[in-house]
């Protein structure tokens, strides 16, 4: 009867040790669950986190060799999207989606500058980028840097970039493929799927304008 009291005692010491191994647990499994699902896994885990801690402060180079930082869109709107001049399939349907989806927008529009950051600065040279993103829409901006200053952006806004497979042509690059919608201060105000529709990102857009 003595040895009672001691073990209820004990037993509230217990719970807080079995609640953190369950949360280690559950981090695991989300983390687990986004490896397995790719891009929509990397986007739920994001989304997970505090919206400042996605992007930041960058200085890269347009299309004709001009500085740009956040600055330069200051009040404005910006939907950034990390991808390459030669990639076969989700990079040009991601701008197309895009430049669809802003057209649908239509006079909001004016205020949202969608610019296309190059992941692969070996083969994408200011010409190849400024040539491949009028393909989609002139109000795409397209940016490129150096090794350095674009791992600072990539680093900021947790894009992942890895040479894959070779082709005849030259090299594929997987990387994260998902639209990180910037506020006027540069603050993360949303991010959306690359798969969605034209008029999906259409109303996923008007819902982050009206809603900051």
């Amino acid at each position: 009867m003595k040895h009672s009291p001691r073990k209820k005692a004990r037993s509230p010491q217990a719970k807080p040790s079995a609640r953190h191994d369950m949360k280690a647990i559950m981090l695991i499994g989300l983390v687990t669950a986004a490896l397995l699902l790719g891009a929509g896994g990397f986007r739920m885990l994001l989304t997970a986190q505090h919206h400042a801690e996605v992007g930041g402060p960058y200085a890269l180079s347009d299309c004709e060799g001009h500085r740009v930082t956040q600055a330069d869109f200051q009040g404005r709107y910006t939907v950034f999207y990390f991808g390459y001049t030669h990639c076969i399939d989700v990079c040009p349907l991601a701008l197309a989606t895009l430049s669809a989806a802003l057209d649908r927008l239509g006079p909001p529009a004016n205020g949202v500058v969608p610019i296309f950051v190059s992941v692969d600065p070996d083969r994408d040279t200011s010409a190849v980028i400024e040539q491949y993103v009028t393909r989609f829409s002139p109000r795409i901006v397209g940016l490129t840097g150096t090794q350095a200053q674009l791992k600072e952006v990539l680093d900021a806004f947790h894009v992942t970039v890895r040479k894959d497979a070779v082709t005849p042509s030259g090299y594929l690059i997987d990387h994260t493929s998902v639209l990180y919608v910037m506020d006027g201060q540069n603050h993360l105000a949303g991010m959306i799927p690359v798969d969605d529709s034209a008029e999906q990102m259409a109303v996923e857009l008007t819902r982050i304008l009206h809603r900051t």
